[in-house]
């Protein structure tokens, strides 16, 4: 077992165990005195994992509820929020309850918000049952839904009490969502950890499960040392949104269907290496991309990518941040006008 300990305004530990799912009872019970827990996932989760979480949580003694809602970014709304609400009620639960998230990154994304604002806040645990959600979303406290402005707009901050990684839930994953999560993965190694990055370059997607452990570990401590030094998003964090401005531009123009997260941020990291790094650090990068089986690009015209950045949560007046990694393994983060981004994107 590997355990990362998040120094946060409310302190938690991420726990890193093959096989871990079946015993998860036993770690949810050392971080909450409550007896009774709500454990919230999607349709495909459910089929897989619900009934060992619910024996675990059995046997140590809690009193069970599930919710259940139909799987993909389509979930991650308002009306879906409200029956999340709605069912808490229903059930029950007080603030001195506890809700689990199951799942990937729109579970965990839309049930932390839901934590967060259900009776102005009731603690919740992260199983992350993807590898975007084990390195990215589960760890660092944001939590949101999507609103037909853009993706992310509404949310809060709230910290988990625990976050729970099963490796082996990845063995259940697509080879499409695997490599999903390998978008994140690469960002992790761009922007912080060159040797992550080496590593990678020694692997493809077919071979990756050999160091998937080492990798996980790696990525979640290097967003556990940007997240203690910036909790709340104003500086060093954005570091973390490497290839999301035009990632998340991607995915809203493709209207959040058959256009995944990673997918967007392989290309968005690309596309700004592109244009900003040196040859070599951007031969370096799309090699790898490909080797996880991501695009490198996209044919959609700049001009109709543009407007979904101007509604990116990253801008902050008349003015968008943006991260370039020139050198691998090093961030960093420029400031520049929505014109002066428009004309060096379109450049």
């Amino acid at each position: 077992m590997k355990k990362i300990r998040v120094n946060t305004s409310c302190p938690y530990d991420v726990v890193i165990q093959r096989g871990s799912l079946s015993s998860c009872g036993e770690y949810i019970s050392a971080v909450t005195k409550s007896k009774k827990a709500v454990v919230i996932t999607d349709d495909i989760v459910a089929g897989l994992y619900l009934d060992t979480v619910k024996d675990s949580l059995n046997n140590s003694g809690f009193e069970i509820t599930e919710y259940v809602f139909p799987n993909g970014e389509q979930s991650k709304n308002l009306a879906n929020l409200c029956k999340i609400y709605d069912f808490l009620c229903e059930s029950g639960i007080t603030r001195s309850d506890i809700i689990v998230a199951l799942g990937g990154g729109v579970v965990g994304d839309i049930t932390g918000f839901a934590a967060a604002s259900y009776l102005r806040g009731v603690e919740f645990v992260q199983i992350p049952t993807t590898l975007l959600a084990q390195v990215d979303s589960s760890v660092g406290g944001k939590t949101a839904i999507d609103i037909k402005g853009g993706k992310n707009l509404v949310g809060a901050f709230k910290q988990p009490a625990l976050v729970l990684c099963d490796s082996d839930t990845l063995k259940t994953l697509s080879r499409e969502t695997l490599s999903e999560g390998m978008g994140e993965v690469i960002k992790y190694g761009m922007i912080r950890d060159a040797e992550l990055f080496s590593v990678l370059e020694q692997h493809d997607i077919n071979t990756i499960d050999e160091v998937m452990d080492e990798i996980v570990y790696a990525c979640i401590d290097i967003k556990r040392d940007v997240v203690e030094h910036d909790e709340f998003d104003r500086g060093e964090r954005f570091i973390l949104n490497f290839g999301h401005t035009l990632g998340h531009a991607l995915e809203g123009w493709h209207n959040y269907t058959g256009y995944s997260h990673g997918m967007g941020v392989a290309a968005g990291m690309c596309m700004i290496t592109d244009r900003f790094a040196s040859p070599e650090t951007a031969v370096r990068l799309r090699k790898c991309v490909l080797q996880y089986g991501l695009p490198t690009g996209t044919d959609i015209p700049m001009n109709e990518l543009l407007p979904f950045c101007s509604k990116d949560k990253k801008r902050e007046s008349g003015n968008i941040s943006f991260i370039v990694c020139d050198t691998i393994g090093k961030a960093e983060i420029r400031k520049v006008s929505m014109e002066e981004f428009s004309k060096l994107m379109e450049g």
